[in-house]
């Protein structure tokens, strides 16, 4: 591989998306946040910034209303849709997730022309009960085109859908997804400018993934949400490719 794949959160306006594709992001990531107003003319125009660029936009909503989702579908009609609800209980155990398996089969054959990523939780680094990441993976792989890590806590900073913690995931298991998956994966969960080259070293991913450890932080050093901090992107971008070349 002489390049990995970049791919940041949240991307919510046209601005953004613009510098996004100057630092050399490949995947603009974008959130829906709310199912009665998903009509965000502000991500309607980042999607088709993306238009004869070579990015990608990969629209991410947080409901999982198939009508809906089928209306967020065709009004955007984004290259990726993301879906990432909490697929384990508080304990790591998996719930059943039959019903999203079949709801990703019937996004597929509707919408053929968009990709599907599909969130796989990972035990926080260092925790020795782990979530049945690799069972998962197995269940959603035919029904998916991508998987993203992302790491599980119990409690997720979104009640019912999984990431955004800014913790770091277990590194060992992610590379195991990697051996075991027939199709892409994103290394997510708490990567940053600082530890992305140990992270791509050790997992050796498709793609890499950030949010919380990109956007831009407050005098007191919490990170605001929908607001990037460019220069960590950058550095982001340059030592993730960095670690594909050494």
């Amino acid at each position: 591989m002489t390049k990995i794949a970049v791919q940041i959160y949240e991307i919510q306006d046209p601005w953004e998306a613009e510098n996004m594709i100057e630092l050399g992001v490949d995947h603009l990531g974008s959130v829906i946040l709310n199912e009665e107003d998903w009509k965000v003319s502000s991500i309607k125009e980042t999607v088709r910034l993306t238009e004869g660029t070579a990015a990608k936009n990969s629209l991410l909503p947080l409901f999982n209303t198939p009508d809906n989702v089928f209306r967020v579908l065709e009004y955007y009609n984004p290259h990726i849709i993301h879906f990432c609800e909490t697929l384990t209980n508080e304990h790591g155990k998996a719930i059943p997730y039959t019903d999203l398996i079949g709801f990703q089969q019937s996004v597929r054959e509707k919408f053929q022309h968009i990709k599907i990523m599909r969130s796989i939780p990972i035990n926080i680094a260092g925790k020795q009960n782990g979530v049945p990441t690799l069972e998962i993976a197995k269940d959603f792989e035919p029904v998916s085109d991508y998987f993203l890590t992302d790491t599980w806590l119990g409690r997720e900073p979104v009640e019912g859908f999984i990431g955004i913690t800014g913790k770091t995931c277990d590194w060992d298991v992610a590379r195991e997804l990697v051996r075991s998956s027939s199709i892409p994966v994103f290394l997510a969960g708490g990567m940053s400018p600082e530890n992305i080259y140990e992270g791509v070293k050790a997992v050796r991913p498709f793609g890499v993934d950030s949010c919380t450890n990109t956007n831009a932080t407050t005098q007191d050093g919490n990170p605001i949400r929908f607001k990037k901090d460019f220069d960590k992107v950058k550095k982001f971008v340059e030592e993730a490719q960095r670690a594909v070349w050494h």
